[in-house]
């Protein structure tokens, strides 16, 4: 049986997808950067629906500055947006910061060693979960 180049490739392609996204130990790092995976947005009545972060205009990668104490979003993305870290604290390996802005709440809890993120926003009667991968940005 003879294959279909193009068959193989687009075959090899739509694998690579599949595999999830690998994040880096964070250990010690003060600045970093994140891209969401997945994400699960629900209502109050109950109503919930899975998709990307990029579909709930959360942008693809930010960047945590832990030394300013703040999140932005990279100059390429063009968005231009950033946002105050209020609370942050390291504790057993893990990174968590919180803070509130334009009516949201959110908080992120992320592993240093393996650099995974689990992140939730909060507003009147909608909640976004979201998950990610993380790496140091590199002097």
């Amino acid at each position: 049986m003879k294959l279909n180049k193009n068959w193989l490739l687009a075959g090899l392609i739509t694998l690579m997808g599949v595999v999830p996204a690998a994040a880096d130990d964070l250990t010690g790092a003060d600045e970093f950067l994140c891209s969401g995976l997945f994400a699960n947005r629900c209502f109050a009545d109950g109503d919930c629906v899975s998709g990307t972060p990029q579909q709930w205009n959360i942008p693809q990668f930010i960047i945590f500055d832990l030394e300013d104490m703040m999140l932005r979003t990279t100059e390429a993305s063009g968005l231009n947006r950033q946002t105050p870290i209020e609370n942050m604290k390291r504790d057993g390996g893990w990174i968590f910061l919180q803070g509130v802005e334009m009516g949201r709440a959110f908080s992120f809890a992320i592993d240093e060693k393996s650099g995974d993120m689990t992140a939730a926003v909060a507003h009147e009667g909608v909640a976004v979960a979201a998950f990610g991968v993380c790496t140091p940005v590199a002097d």
